[in-house]
Order: C-alpha cells, then structure tokens, then sequence
C-alpha cells in the first residue's frame, strides 16, 4: 500500500534521500541520534516514511517484517520510537507489538500504529498492546514528524533522566562509602567521640563514648554535651586560615582539661580537643574526650616522686658538704700518718741495718775461727744464722726501697728514654746475667714522661724476677718490647721460666707475696715495689702466664704528647 503524502515534491523528495544536503554544523552534532524503527512490507512505504522524517536528523532502521523488527531489537540498542505497520503478511503489526512488549528491554518503547482503518476495535486492541499513537493513512508529514519528535525528545529525556540516575545513584552509594569510613573511623579512634551542632545538641557519638560514659548512645542523641561535660562552654573561633574549599574559616580549639560526670554523678577528668566541620548541614562541631584519670594520677605520683628526690638531694648535698669536710680532714690525717709511717720504715730500715750488721759479721767471725770446733748441729744452726741475717738484711733493704718510691714526688718526672733506662737496669744486673747465662733481647722502646730512677728499678725488678724464677734445665731467655695502645704505653718482659698458676696472678704484686719456699730468692717485696711505680705513673701492671710455659709481665705508661707519632 502506497501512502499518499503531502509534499512539495516526491521526486525532490526521493532525490534528497538519496544525494541528502549536508546538515549545517552544530545541528545535532554535539547529540547522539535517536534509533527510529520503521517496520512496513511495502518498500514504497518504507521508502515515504524515510523521506518524511528524513528533516529529523536521526538515525532511520527500516524493518519489512515482524520478524525482522524483532531481529533489530535484539541486535540494536534501544530505539526511541517504533512506527508499525498494522497490516502485515505472516505477522501483523498487533502480533509484532505483542512480542516486542514481552521482552523487557522495549517493554516501554512507543509504538505508533499505522493503518488505513478506523476501526474501534483494532484502536482498542492496539491500545491494550501498549500503542501510544494510531497514525490513519494518508499520513500527513508534518503530523508525523511533529508525532515522532515528540517521542524522540522524551526518548531524550528519559536517557538523560537514567543517566542523572545512575549518576545520582553512584554520588549515593560514594557518599554512603565515605559515611560508612567516617562511621568505622570514629569507632576506631582510641577516645570517646562526640559530634555536636553548634548549639551543642549531640547527634553522633561512637562505642568509646558509651564506654566511658555508662550512657547508650540512644540515650545521648539530641541531648547537650553538658549532659555530659557540664562545664563545657568553648567554642571555635575562627582564624586567619581558611579552607581550600569555599573558603570556611576554621580554627582548633586547644585541648582542655575539665571534669566529666558518667551515669550515676561519677566524676572523671577528662582533657577535650574541639575541632570544626564544615558540612553540607552546617557547622558541626567534633570533640575528642580522653579520660586522663591514670596519667593525672602518673602526674600526681610523678610530683610526690619528685619532691622526695628534691629532698633527698638537699640531704645529699648537706651530707656530702660534710662528707667533704671529713674526708678533707682525713685525707690529712691519712697523709701526715703516710708520712711518718714513711719516716718510720726509713728510721727503722735504717737503724736495723747496724746491729744487724754487727751480728752477722761476728757470726762470721765465730763460724770462721771455730769452724773446727762446731760439729753436727752446732754447725747447722751456725748456718742458720749467718743465711738468716742475710735474708733480713736484703728484707730491710728492700723495705727501704718500697719506702722511697713514695719519697719521690712528680717534680722528679722528665721526658726520658725508655731504653736508656733499661740500658742502666741490665748493666746492674750484670752479675746475674753472667751467673745465669740469660739472653736477653729488646724492641726499639718509646720516650716517656717518667722518674728516670723508678723506672730503670721496675726493669731490673722485673728482669731479676724472670732470672730468679728461670728453669734448671736451660738458661733464662727474655724478651723486652712496647707498643702504643690507644693513649699508653704497653711495656711487656716475656721469659721461659717456669710460669706462674693463674690464681696467683694477681697475689704476687702484694708485699711479702712469695710462692716459692726458702730453697728460691727472693723477700716478696720486688713486684710489690713495680706495682707501687707503676700505680705512681698513673699505669697499671698485670701478667699472663700458663705454667712450664713462661710468664709475661705487662705494664702500661700514659702517652703524653698530642699525636701518637710524637708518643
């Protein structure tokens, strides 16, 4: 059926569909096109209907079935408008109407009949199918365009409603996110939290807050804060700093201290840090509340710690002033006892010397002039007495000597050469060199600031020791060295001899310390006297030994100069 339309000319018509004139820029360019789908049998109708919306500017799809319709349907997006012939082969346009209705997607497309029949009966039958327009033959171009304009500008405005949908949609469910972040924050957060209007109403609260308080938190919305903290009054005042966004001045308020009251009138301090919002209801007020109670009693105990530490040091330092008194005083003492203890060990070293001497040289005499006389134990006992006064006059020598190191003060210390005094200390030991066929070797040794006397006796001290205590089966063999250690001096005498047990390591610098019988030398004073020059010299001595396997006697000196190159 050929509809008879209403046009200036069909064959411009016709010519314009098929060479159409470029539409001006801007008209539609910017908006997607709307799918209309034209479902007829006839080509010709198909061909008019295309001609007639052709003005539109959309997108025209051209079905000459029912079924063929129903493919674009399934293939196509949605179409704005669906104009459906009623009078079709095989499936009419009711037919078709009804199967594009079932499927949910064109549920809601418009369907505009068209038909040649007035017919109360397919006009009731066509709207029950869902038909929103009947268009009867011959169909006037303009009513058909300004018909399905229409539908394509509410198609238009549906699509953008769908999009602002799910736009809105997608804001909600953002919105409701960062709520729900800003809900778990808050009960996340280590204080009771409370979010107040300005007017101080409560209309959010987190666990913490029903925690320290006893309170639900049903029990506290819409309720004031005072409720809770009747001395609150602050407010934020606003600062010269605003927000990046709209500009909202808003300041902190410093944390304060006041008292809370939890159910029942209970008491509690509390410290509150107020912080501003600025929300799309308004101004809202956030106010972290810590309980303080612990850390005011910490304080408190803290206080009481420190005013007994303040008394404490006022009793130390009264009792030190006199302590200093005291040991100033007996330093003196002890000092002046030294002195005469000192003056004592000399007088009487020195005065024992003379008897002494007197009886060992005329034991002599008499062990001498009756040597024939004496027999058996008489002569033993002889003996016993001559070797004794020996001993005791070696004892008192070295006693005197342990009393002059004290003698000598730090006025005696010079810059002096570590190997000349050795050099001097080997040359009074010539005789025992001799005597005990030792070899002795020595490193190049260090320059120091020393008594030159006391330290050429501590060499020979420490070599006579190595010689005395040497092994029966081979000469003595001693090593003298030194290295730099940090800021001193290490002197160490290595020997063969025959050791010393590590328990006696430290007992051997004691006076009259001797762990061997009568049968070896010695008066137990030697190493007592090189602890004591040592200690003056601001060192100290020790020695590593296994023994049978030697011993090294080691004593440090401290390194004067600057650099240890000088040293």
């Amino acid at each position: 059926m050929l509809y008879e339309l209403e046009m200036r000319s069909e064959k411009e018509t016709v010519s314009s569909r098929v060479n159409p004139t470029p539409l001006p820029e801007g008209n539609g360019s910017s908006t997607k096109k709307a799918k209309i789908l034209l479902v007829d049998d006839t080509p010709e109708n198909l061909i008019a209907l295309e001609a007639a919306l052709y003005v539109l500017d959309e997108e025209l799809v051209t079905a000459r079935s029912g079924k063929e319709a129903l493919r674009y349907l399934l293939e196509e997006d949605d179409f704005a408008a669906i104009l459906l012939d009623v009078k079709m082969p095989e499936m009419d346009g009711f037919e078709t109407a009804e199967l594009i209705r079932s499927r949910p997607r064109s549920r809601h497309t418009p369907i505009l009949f068209l038909t040649g029949y007035r017919n109360e009966e397919q006009l009731f039958r066509g709207y029950n199918l869902g038909a929103v327009d009947f268009l009867f033959k011959p169909i006037v171009p303009d009513v058909l365009r300004s018909k399905v304009a229409v539908f394509v500008e509410l198609s238009r405005k549906a699509e953008l409603l769908q999009s602002q949908a799910a736009a809105l949609a997608r804001q909600t469910a953002t919105l409701q996110k960062a709520e729900q972040r800003f809900r778990s924050l808050l009960e996340a957060a280590p204080d009771a939290m409370v979010i107040c209007r300005p007017d101080h109403e409560i209309i959010l609260v987190n666990s913490r807050t029903e925690a320290l308080f006893g309170y639900h938190r049903s029990e506290l919305l819409g309720r004031p804060i005072q409720m809770l903290v009747p001395e609150w009054n602050l407010e934020p005042t606003p600062g010269d700093e605003t927000e990046a966004n709209g500009g909202h001045a808003q300041t902190s308020v410093e944390a304060k201290e006041l008292n809370a009251f939890r159910r029942g009138g209970v008491a509690v301090p509390v410290e509150i840090s107020l912080s501003p919002l600025h929300a799309d209801e308004g101004l809202l007020l956030i106010m972290a509340i810590r309980d303080v109670t612990e850390r005011k009693k910490a304080e408190q105990e803290r206080a009481k710690a420190e005013e007994k530490v303040r008394q404490l040091n006022s009793y130390l330092e009264e009792l030190n002033a006199h302590l200093e008194e005291r040991v100033i005083e007996r330093t003196e003492e002890l000092s002046r006892s030294n002195d005469e203890l000192a003056q004592f060990a000399y007088v009487a070293s020195h005065d024992l010397q003379e008897p002494l001497r007197t009886v060992s040289l005329y034991t002599q005499l008499l062990a001498k002039q009756y040597a024939g006389a004496l027999q058996g134990d008489g002569a033993l006992f002889m003996n016993y007495i001559i070797e004794n006064a020996q001993r005791m006059e070696c004892l008192i020598h070295d006693l005197l000597d342990f009393s002059r190191v004290d003698a000598r003060a730090e006025d005696h210390f010079s810059k002096i050469s570590s190997n000349e005094a050795l050099q001097e200390a080997l040359e009074n030991l010539t005789a025992h060199i001799e005597q005990s066929g030792a070899t002795i070797t020595r490193d190049p040794l260090p320059g120091v600031m020393a008594d030159s006397i006391q330290i050429t006796r501590l060499f020979q001290n420490l070599i006579l020791n190595s010689i005395k205590y040497r092994r029966p089966d081979e000469p003595p063999r001693i090593h003298i060295s030194a290295t730099l250690t940090g800021r001193e001096w290490t002197f160490s005498i290595q020997d063969n001899g025959i050791g010393i047990e590590p328990q006696y390591a430290e007992k051997i610098f004691g006076i009259f310390k001797r762990l061997h019988g009568r049968d070896n030398p010695g008066t137990g004073i030697g190493l007592a006297i090189c602890k004591k020059i040592v200690a003056k010299h601001g060192g100290r001595i020790w020695v590593e030994s296994d023994p049978g396997e030697g011993a090294t006697f080691f004593f440090s000196l401290p390194c004067q100069e600057v650099s240890a190159e000088s040293c």
